[in-house]
């Protein structure tokens, strides 16, 4: 592992222990699929920096939902999505570049920013942020930011490419006012497959009891 090392985000340092990689690679194996060791380490480091900056425990804190206030899945967890949608990101990838010669993607690439599009959560996915929105939309918006949003602020704080951070940034909506890279287009309609599936596979429960996460030192 590499030595500790401090990210900000926002107006918080956080320093990014050994503790707390192990913890992001035990919910996210697929992040040592990745070659490269700085992008692996940098993947690491950012989605340790981002569970910590909201106070969570784990990656699987969040609520199993596509948005804030959709239906959640009715078992398995966010960091359960991000890595399906990861995966089925580098079998589409995979199957093009097994049938056709000219076909040419960039398989960290690819790996990494399908396992951080949906980091920016963290700050959408906050339940204290949630309810300050709620009471009051014309404050700062509701949200004041979604999670492709956030997740540029994340991924470019935490030294991860330009590219990666473009995946976070438009793999949904936000990306219909842009041109998407290659392998942003693959994880775009990964993302969007995986949710239209588990709805039709009966996946979903729009009234499933989800308890907000505990802050982590707060007690409750």
């Amino acid at each position: 592992m590499p030595e500790p090392r401090d990210i900000r985000i926002r107006d918080r340092a956080i320093t990014i222990t050994d503790e707390m990689r192990r913890k992001i690679l035990d919910e996210m194996p697929e992040i040592e699929w990745i070659e490269d060791e700085t992008l692996r380490a940098n993947v690491t480091d950012a989605w340790a920096a981002a569970v910590a900056s909201a106070g969570l425990a784990a990656i699987g804190d969040m609520r199993p939902s596509g948005n804030y206030d959709s239906p959640a899945l009715k078992t398995g967890t966010q960091a359960d999505h991000i890595r399906s949608v990861a995966r089925m990101s580098l079998k589409i990838a995979e199957e093009m570049d097994t049938l056709f010669a000219d076909f040419r993607y960039d398989r960290d690439l690819m790996i990494a920013g399908a396992l951080c599009h949906d980091i920016g959560k963290v700050w959408e996915f906050d339940p204290e942020n949630v309810a300050r929105w709620r009471a009051d939309p014309r404050k700062t918006g509701f949200p004041s930011l979604r999670h492709p949003g956030y997740g540029i602020h994340i991924c470019l704080s935490a030294g991860l490419p330009e590219a990666v951070a473009h995946m976070a940034a438009a793999h949904s909506g936000e990306g219909e006012l842009l041109i998407r890279s290659l392998e942003n287009t693959i994880l775009r309609w990964a993302d969007h497959t995986f949710w239209l599936v588990a709805e039709a596979g009966g996946m979903l429960d729009a009234d499933r009891d989800w308890t907000p996460p505990k802050k982590v030192g707060s007690g409750q």
